[in-house]
């Protein structure tokens, strides 16, 4: 058995974190004493800690459940930090996890586009990072990695791979975007330009030609994605929506029985998803920034409407961690209700609510100590996962 292995069999015993304030399902626990066994919680009370557990003095902290973040991809400015220019995966997704860390996120849904577009966010880049999380990924990444694809309707191309990864297990969240550009529309091409150029190296000309290619599949890929929508639903992986900006959209996704609206363009839109029974995700991004960056409705407007369930670090991670704090601060919520948003909301709505987002007996002891009244990530002491401590970061008085 190898150092780290032990080290992890030896933490992942009995512990008891004593003396912080516990943020439970129920509300604040002052002076809690929090019980882990096999990396479950088994008990939170006010108690003292037994015997043959080893201790973990928490006085003066916070205890926050772990972040789930059910959409994120920042990780792809590790891979591609300019156009053309790629790093090897495992340094880059290594980076990525620590930064993971760093903002609280025990749960992360790596966001993997998978595009008819080359480079980044092409077919072979998505089976690449599926291959290296899901394999050697295992052995070296501490946050909990799960596979969140984002299927473009547009791209045809290797259709039964992408059936084959919904039916084997390897996807736990199949989104369906559309970016494509529709023919004739200025602005969402012009829009469309600027993030593709971020991505690969290609003149206007040589992308417009492509787009225009690209727009002769719209027909084809409809088709599949209703039979992808079919599988998702066969197997139990939650199926999500992707700026739905008009009534069509919705009804749609209403049709397509989504469980996660992702990015509603308006307040009247997001009413009409959860209407049917999707939770709202947003970008915490948006409510860092004061508004979303391509013109829809803010996070501060959707939560005044209460029309926000859940929210990502979408291409931020660091926002994640604040926006409770920042949604306490406005008066939209109290914080209580606001770390629900980051936590067991977005749990539930990916169907992991049985083992993720809260303190609570039973379910997986991903948790933070955080040094109180401190909004920043540097506010963060530790970061456990299933019982274990990942991360320690020195914090100022």
């Amino acid at each position: 058995m190898g150092i780290i292995q032990e080290l992890r069999t030896i933490i992942k015993g009995k512990v008891a974190i004593q003396g912080a304030d516990v943020l439970a399902p129920e509300g604040w626990i002052k002076d809690a004493t929090v019980l882990i066994e096999d990396g479950q919680f088994i008990s939170i009370d006010a108690g003292n800690s037994p015997n043959g557990f080893d201790f973990v003095n928490a006085q003066g902290l916070q205890m926050l459940p772990g972040i789930v973040d059910l959409h994120g991809d920042a990780f792809e400015r590790m891979i591609c930090p300019r156009p053309g220019v790629n790093f090897p995966l495992p340094m880059a997704i290594a980076e990525n996890d620590r930064n993971l860390l760093s903002a609280g996120i025990t749960t992360f849904f790596c966001s993997i586009t998978d595009s008819y577009e080359p480079g980044l966010r092409s077919r072979d880049s998505a089976r690449a990072l599926i291959e290296f999380i899901l394999g050697t990924g295992k052995q070296i990444l501490n946050c909990n990695h799960r596979i969140h694809i984002r299927h473009e309707e547009a791209n045809t191309k290797g259709h039964e791979e992408l059936c084959d990864w919904l039916t084997s297990g390897r996807i736990q969240l199949l989104s369906i975007n559309d970016h494509l550009p529709p023919a004739g529309n200025e602005q969402m091409l012009s829009r469309y330009l600027n993030g593709l150029r971020r991505r690969i190296s290609m003149s206007d000309e040589e992308i417009k030609e492509f787009i225009v290619q690209v727009q002769q599949q719209r027909h084809q890929g409809y088709k599949q994605v209703q039979e992808l929508v079919e599988l998702a639903h066969s197997y139990g992986i939650p199926l999500a929506s992707h700026d739905d900006d008009c009534e069509e959209k919705v009804l749609e996704s209403q049709r397509r029985q989504v469980a996660i609206a992702e990015f509603p363009g308006s307040i009247a839109l997001a009413a009409q998803s959860r209407a049917y029974g999707a939770a709202v995700l947003m970008g915490a991004p948006n409510l860092v920034r004061g508004g979303s960056h391509v013109g829809y409705m803010s996070v501060a407007e959707a939560a005044k409407n209460h029309v926000l369930d859940c929210l990502c670090s979408d291409y931020h991670y660091p926002s994640l961690f604040h926006a409770p704090f920042k949604l306490a601060e406005l008066n939209l919520m109290n914080f209580e209700q606001a770390w629900t948003l980051v936590s067991s909301r977005p749990a539930a709505a990916a169907g992991i609510s049985d083992r993720k987002g809260k303190i609570a007996p039973g379910l997986d002891a991903d948790f933070l100590l955080i040094s109180p009244n401190d909004s920043l990530p540097t506010a963060i002491a530790s970061v456990y996962i299933t019982g274990q401590q990942v991360a320690k970061y020195s914090i100022k008085n």
